[in-house]
């Protein structure tokens, strides 16, 4: 959830960005918890948007571009459960946007879309220290985002 919280919290329209823990069964996570498979949840990040200013949309193709959508086993060097990549939607038209931003995908490329996409029903914000992690650590952050190879496949997926 660093990384998605990095790619979102500088975007004009976004009030808010709280890293976090979602569709899971226990309430109120640790993150070792959720590391060790137990819990359900994915790791996630809250987004909080101002609709004036950036539209759903908007949103789902920043998280596009910041994701790797044919992986169903993780992001990157972090693999299992926890690290799938997910959208959680809140109601009926969310789910449609969704939808939509899925069809747009599919038109750019023949691989099959393994995000998955789930109805919302809790959120449990992470420690503290996970929290604006970028902000905090940049040069672990950095480190890990490179040594990681996010960046190299991003650049190779939406070249």
């Amino acid at each position: 959830f660093w990384c998605m919280e990095a790619a979102f919290d500088k975007i004009e329209g976004v009030v808010s960005v709280v890293s976090g823990y979602s569709g899971g069964s226990v309430e109120n996570p640790t993150y070792e918890q959720v590391l060790k498979g137990k819990t359900g949840h994915i790791e996630t990040v809250k987004i909080t948007y101002n609709p004036e200013k950036i539209t759903y949309l908007d949103l789902l193709k920043n998280f596009w571009i910041n994701i790797d959508p044919y992986d169903g086993q993780g992001q990157f060097c972090d693999q299992g459960r926890s690290y799938v990549s997910a959208i959680f939607f809140q109601n009926d038209q969310e789910r449609k946007l969704i939808d939509q931003s899925i069809e747009q995908m599919k038109s750019l490329n023949i691989k099959k879309i393994k995000t998955n996409y789930l109805q919302y029903k809790n959120f449990y914000p992470a420690e503290d220290y996970h929290q604006k992690y970028y902000l905090k650590n940049p040069t672990h952050y950095y480190s890990y985002y490179l040594g990681c190879g996010r960046l190299s496949r991003l650049k190779e997926l939406w070249k």
